[in-house]
């Protein structure tokens, strides 16, 4: 039996990996797009779903005025009688409401990843995105107790993209560790894939319910899961904790 490689690392992804990004985004929305019709706002739902997809596909998902913008898109007559103010207020708290009651990871995740600590292996997070709405994320997923704090990267405080192999030397630089001994798990083949291997680290592709995993790897991963399960079987076969 071959000897099994220690890992110094694992680092995850947040969106898509640790949770439902895509389910709990199209839900969120969905709550947001209802709370405005009862606010006032006059338009079919699934003509407001289109429009809103629009407007996130042109200013990004980090947009903070995604409601302001959808309203002045629209025909005058759909905001007759109504304050566009507290339509958007309407929109803005289910929103949030929806985060605080329906923000989970998946099923697996906590038990999986208070496992693997309990086993040994150091565990960090590498995303991309805003400061606040990752570090949100992170508390409300309830993982934190699981991670090395001194291994939470995020993008926007290491002032490049995670498609950038340097996020990944940054990374193993920082905490002083061999990048052939690091493993990065995620859903995405340009930001967590391609840029990991060039860095020379262990990827994992978790190709689960989100929308990016199909995208072709320009270099394969090391493995390709489904779910944490399938990564504790990977771990357990072929690796100890360094």
């Amino acid at each position: 039996m071959a000897a099994k490689k220690k890992l110094a690392l694992i680092t995850f992804d947040i969106d898509d990996t640790l949770y439902s990004t895509t389910e709990f985004v199209r839900l969120a929305r969905e709550n947001s797009l209802k709370a405005m019709l009862a606010a006032g706002l006059r338009i079919d739902l699934e003509a407001a779903r289109a429009e809103l997809d629009e407007v996130v596909q042109e200013f990004t998902s980090n947009d903070e005025h995604h409601y302001d913008r959808l309203l002045q898109r629209l025909p005058p007559e759909c905001l007759a009688d109504c304050n566009p103010a507290i339509v958007v207020a309407s929109g803005v708290a289910a929103y949030h409401d929806t985060v605080f009651g329906q923000l989970n990871p998946y099923e697996d995740v906590l038990e999986s990843i208070k496992r693997l600590k309990e086993q040994g292996y150091n565990l960090g997070v590498i995303t991309q995105g805003w400061t606040v709405k990752q570090a949100e994320k992170l508390v409300r997923l309830r993982v934190l107790p699981y991670l090395n704090k001194k291994a939470l990267f995020l993008s926007e405080q290491l002032g490049m993209s995670k498609a950038n192999p340097k996020f990944f030397q940054r990374v193993a630089g920082a905490l002083g560790l061999p990048p052939e001994r690091c493993m990065h798990v995620g859903d995405r083949p340009d930001r967590d894939v391609d840029p990991a291997n060039q860095a020379g680290w262990l990827t994992v592709l978790n190709k689960r319910s989100g929308r990016h995993h199909e995208r072709v790897c320009e270099t394969p991963p090391l493995y390709t899961i489904h779910n944490f399960w399938d990564l504790a079987e990977i771990l357990e076969r072929d690796f100890e904790p360094a």
